[in-house]
């Protein structure tokens, strides 16, 4: 019942955000345009993902032979659209043979298998599918808040990051004299959902041997945080410094819609906010950051793997971080907005699991407390902010440190405790 009731709210959640990118776009939405993919040029990295983690269900045998259906079905694709000469997008040549082989794992276990064996095999179908209509309705969402929201908050939230000394300033600055930083940062920062991957292959191991998924895993934050987040992209809608106070990038913002061109040189001098009207091109995708509450749930989700995956999530987070402020997608605040983003929506998954807790309710609450208040602080204290940062500074700080000692405490008591091994007395031998 859980599944069919989640499966009826996803379903119904892409046909508003299809109706809503025809509505305002006048383009296709996440089901028109993963559909159009079964034949059409895709975007390859999510398609794959999405197999991958389709594979957790199946044994080794099977997995080969979904991989090289894939692989195979690309082939064919590549040679026919070669034969034709079909204009294809830098970057898209492969990937349909991933969706059809998700596919028709879907037929194969409606029409072979039964019982249990079906339903985990539907599972890591839809496990896998999920990863991929997150892309799509990611995008849809990007478009909705450029078209919905034609003035920004930037300048609020500018003045709010007087009170952490303008990070994204400093970082840029410093990213900008690093020199070959700067293409790994890119790197990390566009392929954070490879990160995302590798950690719940990790988590999700031994489903193919135990026939069933663990209670809690990466997989169900990082949807919930992509579904959940963007809704905040509409109340607040905020584009970044880069845009809201430099040159733009290619293709969208500029100077032209710039309050000035400031960034990263020089702070934004401290005047009174107001919002200003952006083009309906660049998202609205700032506040809070969900690259940073995607990261920090990669982070969260590394620490009970090996020593090399606990290095990759605490790179990964670190690198985001630098990421997101030294290219000047977000400001300081945001980051910290989406720690808490991340860390509440963490904290409710995991109380669900475990029945409600008292103690998960009141960290849940706490946490949807603080972020609540970080935010009407930025938009209705930003002036007090940038005028007292040596109080305001330290008491976001100190909010934001709140929720995660809390966290880490409530979460800590729920681990199962391991009894210490005795280690067995001394016998005396003979002599």
């Amino acid at each position: 019942m859980l599944w069919a009731t989640a499966g009826l709210v996803a379903l119904g959640f892409l046909v508003a955000l299809e109706i809503a990118a025809r509505h305002y776009g006048g383009v296709p939405g996440p089901i028109t345009n993963q559909a159009r993919e079964v034949l059409f040029p895709p975007k390859p990295g999510p398609l794959y993902g999405g197999l991958a983690l389709m594979m957790v269900v199946l044994t080794w045998r099977q997995r080969f032979i979904a991989a090289g259906f894939a692989v195979g079905v690309d082939a064919v694709f590549v040679l026919v659209r070669w034969a034709v000469d079909a204009d294809v997008p830098e970057g898209q040549f492969f990937g349909n043979g991933a969706l059809w082989a998700m596919l028709g794992c879907a037929v194969f276990a409606i029409t072979r298998r039964t019982g249990e064996e079906r339903v985990l095999l539907l599972k890591g179908v839809g496990l896998g599918l999920l990863l991929v209509a997150g892309r799509k309705t990611g995008d849809t969402w990007l478009l909705i808040t450029a078209k919905t929201r034609p003035t920004v908050l930037d300048p609020y939230v500018a003045m709010a990051d007087h009170a952490l000394g303008n990070p994204s300033w400093l970082a840029g600055r410093l990213l900008e004299a690093s020199g070959p930083v700067s293409p790994v940062l890119d790197l990390v920062y566009a392929q954070l959902a490879v990160a995302a991957v590798a950690v719940a292959l990790y988590q999700l191991r031994n489903v193919a041997t135990e026939r069933r998924f663990p209670r809690h895993h990466l997989v169900r934050t990082f949807l919930l945080i992509g579904l959940v987040g963007p809704a905040f992209y509409m109340i607040f809608p905020v584009v970044g410094p880069i845009f809201a106070y430099g040159p733009g990038t290619s293709g969208t913002g500029g100077v032209q819609w710039a309050v000035a061109d400031l960034w990263p040189h020089t702070p934004p001098p401290i005047t009174m906010p107001h919002p200003v009207p952006y083009d309906g091109i660049t998202p609205r995708n700032c506040m809070p950051s969900l690259h940073t509450a995607w990261a920090t749930t990669i982070f969260i989700h590394s620490r009970k793997g090996p020593r090399l995956l606990r290095y990759a999530g605490t790179f990964w987070l670190t690198a985001t971080l630098g990421a997101t402020l030294g290219f000047g997608y977000h400001y300081g605040v945001d980051l910290l907005a989406g720690v808490v983003f991340a860390l509440t929506i963490e904290a409710a998954l995991r109380t669900y699991d475990h029945g409600w807790h008292r103690s998960g309710v009141q960290l849940v609450a706490y946490g949807t407390a603080v972020f609540g208040a970080l935010l009407v602080s930025y938009r209705y204290l930003p002036m007090e902010m940038a005028a007292h940062p040596w109080v305001y500074g330290p008491l976001v700080m100190l909010s934001t440190a709140s929720v995660i000692y809390g966290y880490v405490r409530t979460t800590g008591s729920w681990e199962p405790k391991t009894p210490p091994v005795l280690r067995p007395e001394p016998q005396p031998e003979m002599v």
